[in-house]
């Protein structure tokens, strides 16, 4: 009965290791997640850094150096929100 307890016993705990292994805090289901978080938020940086070189764009055009007509007359009617009346105007939604 006696080796049958510690075989029992020994069991309990390479099972209890086992989960702990797959389950816990620093388990491979942990790994997985941090895996799929990372894809995602690697995902995110490369659209955020796609649109902040757009922005970086964008305010080159307004710079005084090296300023385009056609973009500050946009900004300018935008911010204002003005239109002349012969003017027809297109608005495109963005995606």
């Amino acid at each position: 009965m006696t080796t049958l307890s510690l075989y029992v016993g020994g069991a309990l705990i390479v099972c209890y290791f086992g989960v702990n292994a797959y389950t816990g805090r620093l388990g491979l289901r942990a790994k997985q997640d941090l895996d799929r978080q990372y894809a995602a938020l690697s995902a995110e940086l490369s659209q955020l850094r796609a649109e902040r070189a757009e922005w970086q764009h964008r305010v080159k055009l307004l710079k005084s150096d090296s300023i385009d007509p056609d973009t500050l007359d946009e900004r300018a009617r935008a911010m204002l929100h003005y239109l002349e009346p012969r003017e027809i105007t297109l608005m495109l939604a963005r995606p």
